[in-house]
């Protein structure tokens, strides 16, 4: 089969297009055909060595990914051949809370093999259906971006109907907070540099769009779009140079559900406005199977589909990855595989 590896040492250069050994699918296993990848910033930190630089090589990146079951091991219940399937992020944890058992060295795309391959061979409770209205593009950008939205809303969050979420930036994400949220029946602000991408924000449904780059005082205008009081809820993936904004944005008992450090994970913090009013930061570290199913579920009903940026071809994966490190996108960018 034909695979990607980061090879020899970290880097864009060092990220090549290989062939190994076709997986077999052993007791318990499912083997999939994938179809479409999708990226992630973990997966562009990956590459360049900076997420784990103690990674053993070599390495197929990428966490998310989806295909076509073809064949399965001995005493698999859950799936059949012919089932159209995407991978969770963590293969270890089913529900409930994390234990270093059910998360530690079961993460995809590090330090297991990821996604980016012709043929995955994964335990079947690794595994969930896709929902019948998404295609394999549109699947694979669920494994980790729309479960962590899903977990911080909603595992974390308990966002309500007429909450309102705060939503950093345009990308995966934030892109799927803003979805769902709206579908909660919740209130969405959204940041960016770019007012087009906030006009495309709009027609998504946010009811604010903010531009950070014009507006270095954002949390004020924030607060101001809340009559004041501050926003219930702030997904926050920038880390260092956002979070003080997101905690100035957040009403007194409010909840950040924080999911990445875009701009850093090391700085100095003022925890007095935490703790005189009283809200609540939450790590949030994707989630479980349950929330993925969970998620499906809700896609379902609603009819909701994932916002695709680009589409490359296999062969173009380094472009596709630079692209991401760009910044440009807006939403999920994705890779085809056995087109």
């Amino acid at each position: 089969m034909n695979c990607y590896e980061i090879q020899e040492a970290f880097g864009l250069e060092n990220l090549n297009s290989t062939v190994r050994p076709d997986p077999t699918p052993g007791p318990g296993k499912v083997l999939v055909k994938v179809k479409a990848v999708s990226i992630n910033y973990r997966d562009l930190l990956m590459v360049r060595g900076h997420y784990n630089p103690r990674q053993p090589l070599p390495l197929i990146p990428f966490s998310d990914g989806a295909g076509e079951v073809v064949a399965v091991g001995v005493g698999v219940s859950r799936f059949e051949v012919g089932d159209r399937v995407a991978n969770c992020f963590f293969q270890g944890w089913m529900d409930g809370t994390p234990t270093p058992e059910s998360v530690a060295g079961t993460s995809m795309g590090s330090p297991l093999d990821g996604m980016l391959s012709e043929l995955v061979s994964l335990d079947e409770n690794g595994l969930v259906k896709l929902p019948d209205h998404l295609s394999f593009e549109e699947g694979a950008t669920l494994p980790c971006a729309a479960v962590t939205a899903w977990s911080s809303l909603f595992r974390h969050g308990d966002v309500k109907p007429g909450d309102t979420v705060l939503a950093l930036g345009t990308g995966g994400v934030s892109i799927f907070t803003l979805q769902l949220a709206k579908m909660a029946g919740a209130e969405v602000i959204i940041t960016s540099s770019s007012n087009e991408k906030l006009e495309r924000a709009k027609q998504l449904g946010a009811d604010h769009g903010v531009n950070y780059k014009e507006d270095e005082k954002w949390a004020k205008t924030v607060k101001s779009l809340t009559g004041g009081r501050g926003v219930d809820h702030v997904v926050e993936v920038g880390g260092v140079g956002t979070l003080e904004n997101s905690i100035r944005s957040s009403r007194m008992g409010g909840h950040i559900s924080l999911v990445g450090i875009l701009s850093g994970g090391q700085a100095p913090l003022n925890l007095t406005s935490i703790l005189m009013n009283d809200i609540r930061v939450q790590g949030v570290f994707v989630g479980p199977r349950k929330c993925f199913e969970d998620l499906n579920r809700a896609l379902t009903q609603h009819q909701i589909k994932p916002v695709i940026d680009k589409v490359f071809p296999y062969a173009e994966a380094r472009e596709a990855l630079e692209y991401v490190g760009s910044g440009s996108h807006f939403g999920k960018v994705v890779i085809t595989v056995n087109d």
